[in-house]
């Protein structure tokens, strides 16, 4: 493994002050704060920081947000939208620290192409290139390298996705029977017949106004309950799909802070 020095607007590392923040990452950075003032950052001061993962012929890149505890905390793998790793989920990295874990917030195109371009357009073209396969590795490399992390409270390891990421989420979890939690926020459901395979206990997020989405959860419910798994579902009125992240519809109403604490009780009742 090996640390990336650079601090691009990706590597919103602690909110010790918005404007030292901006200057630090620069026009885009600041462009980003500018538009989430300073009452929407974590007061909670935060180390965050970029490694390389590295594996016998490429590596993973991923920003690693460590919160400010004594005792060993668990561990939460955070999984990008399908435009790849932008500026906003290395701030969701820092809220998860902020709230007692480590966050591990792996780059999903970083093995096979450097790491996620500038323009989301191209971001997402690259990732309809990445292999089931290929993507479950990624995200094994990630949950090995915070299980072997001296602060980390070993095998107390979860996740959340939202959107493409949401759905990784939930498919993660019939690949990695050892996660305690997993959280998919507004994702697809993974093949159904993949779903007895799960040993993890999962709560989703969902956009009340998502029918593309939800129009799945009953039949994924049904098949889960027959099998005797945990699933919790939550729709948030008001929301659409992606709701959770600024710009997207309900994602200034007083849903986003209704859900967060949902999520953070679930990990709380799961990982703790």
């Amino acid at each position: 493994m090996t640390h990336d020095s650079s601090h691009s607007s990706r590597g919103v590392a602690s909110y010790l002050a918005v404007a030292a923040l901006a200057g630090l990452l620069g026009a885009a950075g600041a462009s980003y704060l500018r538009s989430h003032p300073a009452s929407h950052l974590d007061a909670v001061t935060t180390h965050g920081e970029w490694v390389w993962i590295q594996r016998t012929s490429d590596s993973v890149r991923a920003y690693v947000a460590y919160p400010e505890r004594k005792d060993l905390a668990p561990a939460v793998i955070v999984i990008h939208e399908i435009f790849g790793l932008t500026d906003w989920e290395p701030t969701i990295g820092d809220k998860l620290a902020a709230n007692g874990y480590v966050a591990i917030v792996p780059d999903m195109l970083s093995s096979r192409f450097g790491m996620t371009p500038p323009s989301p357009d191209s971001g997402r073209k690259l990732m309809a290139q990445l292999t089931p396969e290929g993507i479950t590795a990624d995200l094994n490399t990630a949950y090995d390298y915070v299980n072997s992390l001296g602060s980390v409270r070993k095998d107390r390891i979860g996740v959340i996705g939202f959107c493409w990421g949401g759905g990784q989420s939930f498919r993660y979890t019939t690949n990695n029977p050892k996660l305690k939690a997993a959280v998919v926020c507004y994702g697809p459901n993974p093949d159904t017949t993949t779903l007895g395979r799960i040993q993890t206990p999962i709560l989703g997020v969902y956009g009340e106004n998502d029918a593309r989405v939800n129009s799945q959860l009953p039949a994924v419910a049904r098949l889960l309950g027959e099998n005797g798994k945990r699933f919790e579902a939550d729709s948030y009125p008001g929301t659409g799909h992606g709701f959770l992240k600024p710009g997207r519809r309900g994602s200034d109403t007083d849903q986003v802070d209704r859900a967060w604490g949902r999520i953070l009780s679930f990990f709380k009742a799961e990982l703790q």
